[in-house]
């Protein structure tokens, strides 16, 4: 089969590999019929490749068809048309019954003392061959996969693989009090789909970024805008905007790679460049990020307010403004997404009225074979890409 498959930094390639096959009586393989590619994708794509070995599989926001199951899979069936959660995880242990199913104990990466493995996502999440390609080999296919009615497009629900749930869950995290206002930082996929969540849930929503295909996107969705220039003026925009007090709630839908941060982003460069064994301890000991987006998320919200951390960091040694987080008695929330414990709220809200409006976040739908281009645009905001998905 194909697949897109790691080479090095910023070096990805559409390789043919073996078919995957049934390993063990709870998996099932299924035929991809589409697959996103994440943010997440774009760390291990241009900064955590020192994870990362030559011939992994990429990919794990992904939905197809299955085609085959084993023995003790009752739940889907051959001909079925799933979504493929990019947490690899049991249903049934201690953290999965508590809705904790990032934290699974049957798949947990102890060895790098990590939660549940995740598809397509390095050795510190299990290294399990991913989504962007024509098959999937499934673990945990009796929990897992997501059925989902025949008719639609792939692209109103292929979202519930991550970006959907992700959103929800940094919704859920940050609290947002009935009417309340929600400042939301990062307008990638994550954070276009927590802007029409909150909204569609009765909130203010005012979000930032700094590409004006992203900030057009959301405002086509009744989204309040502020444009990125300055941290210090987004932080003094956002307070006028909501009687000097800033956002009840505050969403970082950026992460590690936030834009403003040079030093930060020469450190966290530099480290890609060494070899893998040096550059893996450094990142897991003395790691930084970029943390503009994260340092003006904690000034905006308001006293008393709650911060939900959905964007993806990786630093061991990033320093916060502790005396800024107590003194404001700011409340932090953050954590991968549990993607299976949102999955009946969400569902509601993917019928033909669409809400949130699902069908119009891929700004590219591309073929396998173009993964390469796929992740340069994607990585560099070119061609107006906000969304790409693959199609096998």
């Amino acid at each position: 089969m194909k697949a897109v498959v790691w080479h090095g930094n910023e070096d990805v390639r559409v390789d043919t590999v073996p078919d995957p096959q049934i390993q063990d009586p709870t998996d099932a393989i299924v035929r991809i019929t589409s697959t996103g590619i994440c943010g997440s994708d774009l760390h291990l794509y241009g900064v955590l490749g020192m994870f990362m070995d030559e011939g992994d599989i990429l990919g794990h926001e992904p939905m197809g068809i299955v085609e085959e199951v084993g023995a003790e899979v009752k739940q889907i069936k051959a001909g079925d048309r799933v979504v493929i959660p990019f947490n690899i995880v049991c249903g049934h242990c201690f953290m999965c019954d508590r809705g904790l199913h990032a934290h699974c104990e049957t798949t947990q990466v102890r060895e790098q003392e990590k939660g549940a493995a995740l598809f397509g996502f390095s050795k510190l999440y299990g290294q399990v061959p991913g989504g962007q390609a024509e098959y999937l080999r499934v673990p945990q296919a009796h929990f897992g996969p997501i059925k989902v009615p025949e008719g639609p497009p792939d692209e109103r629900f292929v979202y519930l693989s991550d970006v959907l749930p992700t959103a929800w869950q940094a919704v859920e995290y940050a609290d947002i009090h009935d009417g309340g206002s929600v400042g939301i930082f990062g307008l990638g996929p994550i954070g276009q789909m927590s802007a029409r969540i909150a909204r569609h849930r009765g909130a203010r929503v005012i979000a930032v970024d700094l590409v004006p295909e992203r900030l057009e996107l959301a405002r086509r969705h009744g989204i309040e805008t502020v444009v990125w220039e300055k941290s210090e003026d987004v932080v003094s925009e956002l307070r006028e905007l909501t009687g000097g007090r800033g956002p009840d709630s505050v969403i970082d839908a950026v992460g590690m790679e936030a834009h403003g941060a040079p030093v930060s982003e020469f450190i966290q460069k530099a480290t890609t460049k060494l070899p893998d064994r040096i550059g893996a301890a450094l990142a897991e000991r003395v790691g930084v990020d970029r943390l503009s987006a994260l340092l003006a998320s904690i000034q905006s919200v308001r006293r008393g307010g709650t911060l939900s951390v959905i964007g993806v960091y990786g630093g061991a040694a990033d320093p916060l403004p502790m005396l800024d987080l107590f003194d404001k008695a700011v409340t932090i929330r953050m954590g991968q997404a549990n993607v299976k414990r949102w999955i009946e709220d969400i569902l509601p809200l993917l019928g033909d009225d669409d809400p949130l409006g699902t069908e119009d976040l891929a700004t590219h739908m591309l073929p396998l074979e173009q993964a390469p281009h796929a992740y340069e645009i994607f990585q560099k905001k070119r061609d107006g890409a906000i969304k790409v998905l693959l199609q096998p």
